[in-house]
């Protein structure tokens, strides 16, 4: 062998060498890190928007045992009732009100009563929104911007009352729940697309700009996950098909988690200050898949839009999900979103 090719082995067992230390440091920081920022959730305020049922309300039930002093909030005071009463079950220190995220005169009531009550805030979980699955031509501009409001501005608004004295204190941690969504332009999601993009900028930035004030913000990308939400969501277009679909998808196993599994991961995310969480394999698999190649995605993704059922002829008139049923979406398949709906606060609205 040449000493050129003896050189050029070298080189490059050298490099790779090198790579491994310089991955093992990287890991072995980030470690130490998480340690450094682990906390405690015992006796600290949390808050939780959209926490009546849902995610929001599974999170709250592991904060609750965790023994923190947990508020929750959303629009309708009787599912919120029913969500204080459940909650009692896990802790002593609850607190519900009502309150619209979209108006910032009402996120500030809330958050003054929160203080109130229970002190300072420690956490706020940025979960309340809405999602609207529509083919686009069946979409208005007053979707996308009730969405935007529903999605981004609410998340914007209780992050503007918490974020100050958050700063002073130098401690506070917010998680903001977007959506995988936010990382891949699904189909028949653009409204609600485009405002999980917009969170997810919004929160990737502020974590970068509030570490120095010993504030950590969470961004979380969960895919489908088995909260009982479907028949609580907005369909149009030919919405029967819109919620078979989505509704199916939800339920199936492999491509969907349980809410309690996605709230487990939350909220240690949250304990340990990370920037971000994607939670199921499979929307990890299209996070990096869309960041590798990006084209080739949007081209796979004309493909599934082909699939998708076309656009109807019911006007702009969006349709709930719960008035959506059908053979289609009443079958073994879905039992597993039926029975999380039911476990989770789902079916008072």
């Amino acid at each position: 062998m040449s000493s050129s090719s003896q050189n050029g082995g070298f080189g490059l067992s050298s490099a790779l060498l090198w790579g491994i230390a310089g991955l093992g440091a990287v890991v072995a920081a980030q470690a130490l890190i998480s340690r450094r920022r682990k906390t405690d959730f015992r006796g600290q305020t949390v808050i939780i928007t959209g926490g009546s049922r849902g995610l929001g309300l599974v999170m709250a039930r592991h904060f609750a045992r965790e023994g923190a002093k947990v508020a929750i909030c959303a629009r309708d005071e009787a599912e919120l009732q029913e969500a204080e009463a459940d909650l009692r079950q896990y802790g002593n220190f609850i607190l519900s009100f009502p309150c619209d995220v979209t108006d910032r005169t009402q996120v500030a009531d809330f958050i003054r009563a929160v203080r109130q009550q229970f002190g300072p805030i420690d956490v706020l979980v940025n979960n309340a929104g809405t999602i609207v699955v529509t083919p686009y031509e069946n979409a208005t501009e007053a979707d996308f911007r009730e969405v935007m409001d529903a999605n981004f501005w609410s998340a914007f608004n209780t992050i503007s009352e918490v974020l100050p004295a958050m700063r002073e204190r130098q401690s506070g941690r917010i998680v903001n729940i977007a959506s995988f969504g936010g990382k891949v332009a699904v189909p028949h999601l653009l409204p609600y697309v485009a405002s999980k993009f917009s969170l997810v900028g919004y929160s990737e930035g502020l974590h970068a700009e509030v570490l120095k004030d010993g504030v950590y913000v969470t961004t979380v990308c969960p895919g489908l996950i088995r909260t009982g939400s479907p028949r609580n969501a907005w369909f149009k277009g030919q919405t029967e098909k819109e919620y078979a679909w989505f509704k199916i998808g939800d339920s199936l196993p492999f491509l969907s988690v349980s809410a309690e599994r996605c709230a487990h991961e939350i909220i240690e995310a949250a304990r340990y200050g990370k920037a971000e969480l994607i939670v199921s394999l499979p929307a990890k698999l299209a996070v990096v898949v869309q960041g590798i190649a990006p084209g080739l995605t949007s081209e796979l993704l004309g493909v599934v839009n082909t699939l998708l059922p076309a656009p109807g002829n019911t006007g702009q008139e969006a349709v709930q999900g719960k008035d959506s049923e059908s053979t289609l979406s009443q079958n073994v398949l879905t039992t597993p979103t039926d029975k999380a709906a039911e476990a989770n606060n789902q079916l008072h609205s």
